[in-house]
């Protein structure tokens, strides 16, 4: 539980890299349930990596996205739950 200690973004020169939380979001966000595996969450990965790609084909692209804004949105809090906890 060591890598959950640091809450703040740590900075590189002036720039601020982004915290768990928010890489854990653009992982899903970019490939969804990725940022889920990275929290080590490997079964909520799977589904997300399973049910998105079904729902993008199944509704023809309507709902697609919704999946990829839930993942992201589930990774974030769940890193977020993670960091309290620690």
């Amino acid at each position: 539980m060591a890598r959950f200690l640091h809450r703040r973004p740590l900075m590189l020169g002036a720039h601020p890299v982004l915290d768990r939380e928010g890489l854990s979001a653009v992982l899903s966000l970019m490939v969804p349930g990725a940022g889920q595996i990275y929290n080590g969450d490997f079964a909520r990965g799977a589904f997300w990596l399973l049910v998105t790609p079904g729902f993008w084909l199944g509704t023809g692209g309507m709902l697609g996205w919704a999946c990829h804004l839930t993942s992201a949105y589930t990774a974030y809090r769940r890193a977020t739950r993670a960091v309290t906890v620690a």
